[in-house]
């Protein structure tokens, strides 16, 4: 046997999937559960949860920022819309969305509105006027002069070869009957707009597969025959309406609908309300698809130094500035893909666009090269897939520097980074329930939690010692095995185990209470700061085990700078 010194000084790499325990250049654990890793590279036990509100469903959270000193919650319920001001509910506003629709729901803010959309879903607007939260339909510009919508139209698959013809209705001079060479229309088509005959059309009513009435603002000539020349809105209660949604360049962009996936349209410069394409002037709406040997469907794009498109297959960027109908640059740099099925909200960190890739395995870091000029996706997670388990829901903490990510099975995965202090340590929360979302506002991160048959409203708070005021949780941090002069030990008789901690009231080491001095316990003292250990004997066989582990249930300080361990070995 060989006599041997291990210390780890730093926990930068966090909890670390099996399959690395053989690593000798990682700083990392093989179970870090409740536990933050610290800029220094140090551990620390995990906030409590303080209770903010009772809710009536497992509902999703989305930040709402007005002002500096205006910050809200959003709980998205079962037909409601609630609105939280810390604990205070501020309203409570009927809503149309019902609780299966909420994952989709994408959104995006300008000063004081913030616009919802969905793609089986006319958008929605939220405004906060005169002191009061008002929520109406998102409704396109109408022209003074004629009344036309600004609203983008084209020519869907389905209707190519589809010819309309146009005749008198008895209803009025300003409306028509259309019937086309084969069946196309059908009830949800009430309420759609078309533009042919250089007129903007209404349907009104729906008579058969073949038949509809339709309403014009102004006068016609009829045609003299059948009209193959026309087009559909595109968004309506037929075709479905926007998947995703951001502001760019003073835009308003759409991206993909239930019928047009591939598709982005982006609004006139200054008029969000306004997608009519007019000359290609530069300030003019624009409308693109997104062409490849793949199919794309668009599942959310992001607001950056370029404007960033996520499908389903890869990322693409337009990096033209400024953006107009004549100058559009645009490009896939990465195929990675992103979640389809659900919203998963990407998260702006340090200046990258960090998202959760189409196998819910990855979490990705979509940023530019050196040369400002291709994006990368480099994987966050390539040394703890296992805690990656089908994430519903992401927030960053830009304050605490801390990503975190909701599991369907309600755990929570979160990530400790610090790139320039070279903190990338993966940790797993637990409390006594399931998490079940997550969103963070001025610095504060807000969770819906699951406890028994109730569901609350959560934040994390340095004031808490346990979660909601009455549920205490254990925090742990395991030891990767040993790996002593580059090689698997196969035999370990550890003699002595070391704590360099911080401000510390609890510690145990293997099980084992660290004695610590009395006087720590008043509440005006912090903790004790110092070196604590413990004498241990015996060999143990199985060197896969973890040499050491610091833990507790004691809702006390922990902190932990470095562990040592001292003893011998066979390699």
């Amino acid at each position: 046997m060989s006599d041997f010194i291990k210390t780890q000084n730093s926990f930068a790499d966090g909890e670390v999937a099996p399959e690395f325990f053989a690593r000798d250049n990682l700083n990392g654990l093989s179970r870090l559960e409740n536990m933050d890793v610290l800029a220094g590279g140090g551990l620390q036990r995990r906030r409590g949860l303080e209770t903010v509100a009772q809710l009536d469903s497992a509902a999703r959270l989305i930040p709402f920022s007005v002002s500096e000193t205006e910050n809200y919650i959003l709980v998205f319920d079962d037909g409601h819309l609630l609105i939280y001001n810390g604990t205070n509910r501020i309203r409570d506003i009927l809503a149309p969305w019902e609780i299966t629709d909420v994952p989709k729901i994408q959104y995006a803010q300008r000063f004081g509105t913030m616009i919802f959309v969905h793609p089986e879903y006319q958008p929605y607007i939220l405004q906060k006027t005169d002191g009061r939260f008002e929520l109406s339909t998102f409704e396109f510009e109408r022209n003074d002069s004629n009344m036309n919508v600004n609203i983008p139209f084209m020519k869907f698959d389905d209707a190519n070869g589809i010819k309309i013809t146009v005749t008198k209705n008895d209803a009025g001079n300003n409306y028509a009957t259309f019937t086309t060479n084969k069946a196309f229309w059908n009830s949800n088509c009430i309420g759609e707009r078309l533009m042919l005959i250089n007129n903007q059309w209404e349907i009104t009513e729906y008579v058969s597969p073949t038949v509809v009435y339709a309403y014009t603002n102004g006068q016609y000539n009829l045609p003299n025959g059948p009209v193959s020349e026309w087009y559909e809105a595109a968004f309506s209660k037929r075709r479905g309406w926007p998947c995703s949604i951001t502001f760019h360049q003073d835009r308003l962009v759409f991206g993909g609908s239930k019928s047009w996936p591939s598709g982005l349209w982006m609004s006139k410069v200054g008029k969000h309300n306004n997608f009519d394409s007019g000359t290609g002037l530069d300030d003019e709406a624009i409308f693109l698809t997104l062409v490849s040997q793949q199919r794309q469907q668009i599942c959310t794009i992001v607001s950056s130094d370029n404007l960033q498109i996520l499908t389903n297959s890869g990322e693409w960027a337009i990096s033209s500035k400024p953006l107009t109908p004549s100058v559009v640059d645009i490009k896939q740099h990465t195929s990675v893909g992103s979640v389809a099925t659900r919203y998963l909200p990407p998260q702006k960190i340090e200046g990258a666009t960090v998202f959760i890739s189409s196998t819910q395995k990855d979490i990705r870091e979509l940023a530019l090269d050196t040369l400002g000029e291709n994006y990368n996706a480099r994987d966050l997670c390539t040394q703890a897939k296992h805690l990656m388990q089908n994430p519903v829901d992401m927030s960053y903490n830009p304050e605490t520097r801390q990503l975190f990510v909701v599991m369907a099975n309600g755990d929570m995965a979160v990530l400790n980074q610090n790139s320039a202090l070279g903190i990338s340590a993966w940790a797993r929360y637990k409390t006594n329930g399931q998490f079940k979302s997550v969103a963070t506002i001025d610095g504060v991160t807000h969770v819906v939690v699951a406890r028994g048959n109730n569901f609350w409203m959560e934040k994390f708070s340095s004031d808490a010692m346990c979660d909601a005021g009455q549920y205490e949780f254990n925090y742990t941090a395991s030891a990767m095995p040993l790996r002593a002069s580059g090689h698997n030990a196969q035999k370990l008789r550890i003699k002595k185990i070391n704590a360099r901690v911080l401000n510390t009231k609890t510690l145990f080491i293997n099980n084992v209470r660290a004695a610590l001095p009395n006087d720590i316990y008043n509440e005006q003292s912090p903790g004790y700061s110092g070196d604590v250990s413990i004498n241990t004997f015996g060999t143990q066989y199985d060197c896969i085990s973890a040499p050491w582990t610091i833990s507790s249930n004691e809702q006390l300080p922990t902190t932990v700078l470095s562990v040592g361990i001292y003893g011998r070995y066979i390699i």
